[in-house]
């Protein structure tokens, strides 16, 4: 961690307390908001800090490492005068570090040649490019029905219990552009030690090939330094794919953990709630984090962001869920319906959408019936859900045989395209292929939404 810090400072020792997280500093004189903070303690030990609010010569000032030990009289507060600053390049990829940047994997600190700030410099949006040209990731759920495109942000809604981590890494492990130079930035907030040797294990190979910047922030972690973790990674992120070409893929998990951090700095510094106690500014928060990713007219690579949220209580209009599902193009959403039936991943498909899937599938990016066999599959899926429910009042034996045919897709549908091994990587070839397999097993009268050449191809070469 780097705070571009002058030696020359004046050191203030007017610490008045220390409440929770936060030290209110008096007597402090020009002092801006953000600005990044060396706190000396009477051992030599020094942390670290971000300033929260100014205000007539007090100073709200947020402790990332913790406050634990830490005595107001005898403090020595250093105001660097400008905000935190990281460095950036390439020197990050194969590290595994903390939620601050510091490293976990016995190596050196991480130098870069550059230093960015942590919070990010907004892109004129005139200079935006649209999204393009997917993001494929082994997993056919996703990449046949909910395409990640380049430059998009798309979310994983998910409940506790389900195998949401294993999906994440999983994608952090697989995912490709297409042999462009790729990369993948994960950030772990709030995940026990147990799921941090896991995501360790899962991105080990990855990690090894140098294509890899892995953020791990444990529960037992400082509530701070998860506020600072995703802020860190899409930092890292920005300047390996604009500067360095690369598309990067960062991966975010769990928001609702990062959520509930900010809450807890919000009740410390004193603030009025909204929802459900968060701050009424957590919609910008999440903003500010997610509008950081895409592409930028001019300048190569691309940002992808994919959050990870769990809904507390399985609510989708919790604030967190409900709040990114406004800021993200679309989501994917995991089921606890679809996991009982043994399915993994567990995507309830009917729920999920990419908004700009049409973007980057289709003739010239994926396969020239990709988009077909998306909306034919979707089309037939919500159809056999009505059936479904149909026989749940009347049994299947009172079906006609045209509605059992749904019930039968349906189970195709979960075990021959969706259901893969969670460390199995699928080629969008054979996603496509065991797609056309399950759609084959309807009548061809119920395959009205793909064009009859394309069927009567697919038809002729079965027959043959």
């Amino acid at each position: 961690m780097s705070g571009t810090e002058d030696p020359g400072r004046v050191e203030f020792t007017s610490v008045r307390e220390l409440r929770g997280p936060l030290a209110v500093v008096d007597k402090v004189d020009g002092v801006g908001w953000d600005e990044f903070v060396r706190f000396t303690l009477d051992s030599g030990e020094r942390r670290h800090g971000l300033v929260l609010e100014v205000d007539r010569g007090t100073a709200v000032v947020q402790v990332l490492e913790d406050t634990a030990g830490m005595a107001p009289a005898r403090l020595r507060a250093a105001f660097s005068g400008s905000p935190l600053r990281v460095p950036v390049g390439p020197g990050w990829l194969g590290r595994v570090c903390n939620g601050r940047g510091e490293p976990l994997d016995g190596g050196p600190p991480v130098f870069g040649a550059a230093t960015a700030a942590v919070g990010g410099s907004p892109v004129n949006p005139v200079l935006r490019e649209p999204p393009a040209e997917p993001v494929l990731t082994g997993v056919s759920a996703v990449d046949a029905l909910t395409t990640l495109v380049r430059g998009q942000k798309l979310p994983v809604f998910s409940v506790a219990g389900l195998p949401h981590l294993e999906l994440a890494a999983q994608i952090a492990a697989q995912s490709t552009a297409g042999g462009q130079p790729f990369c993948v930035v994960f950030a772990a907030m709030g995940v026990t030690h147990a799921d941090a040797a896991f995501v360790r294990d899962a991105l080990e190979e990855r990690s090894a090939a140098g294509e890899l910047v892995l953020l791990l922030n444990t529960a037992d972690d400082p509530v701070i330094e998860r506020v600072l973790t995703p802020r860190i990674a899409l930092t890292v992120a920005e300047h390996l794919a604009f500067t360095g070409g690369r598309h990067v893929l960062v991966v975010m998990t769990d928001m609702t953990s990062y959520a509930e951090a900010l809450r807890e700095v919000s009740a410390a510094r004193g603030e009025i709630p909204a929802r459900r106690a968060y701050p009424g500014y957590l919609y910008s928060d999440l903003a500010s984090l997610y509008e950081r990713c895409g592409r930028v007219r001019g300048l190569p690579g691309s940002v992808t962001v994919l959050p990870v949220l769990t809904m507390p209580a399985g609510d989708i209009t919790h604030p967190v869920p409900d709040l990114t599902g406004y800021i993200t193009e679309g989501q994917i959403v995991l089921s606890r319906a679809v996991h009982a039936r043994g399915v993994y991943p567990p995507v309830d498909a009917l729920s999920s959408l990419s908004r700009l899937m049409r973007k980057g599938a289709g003739p010239g990016r994926t396969r020239d019936d990709h988009l077909d066999v998306a909306a034919q599959l979707l089309s037939a899926l919500a159809r056999a859900r009505q059936v479904r429910e149909l026989a749940d009042l009347v049994g299947q034996a009172a079906l006609p045989p045209a509605d059992r045919a749904f019930l039968d897709f349906d189970e195709a549908f979960g075990h021959g395209l969706v259901n893969q091994r969670r460390d199995e990587l699928r080629t969008l070839e054979d996603t496509l292929e065991r797609a056309w397999r399950v759609l084959l097993t309807l009548p061809r009268g119920e395959l009205g939404m793909l064009p009859a050449a394309l069927l009567d191809a697919r038809l002729a070469g079965r027959e043959g």
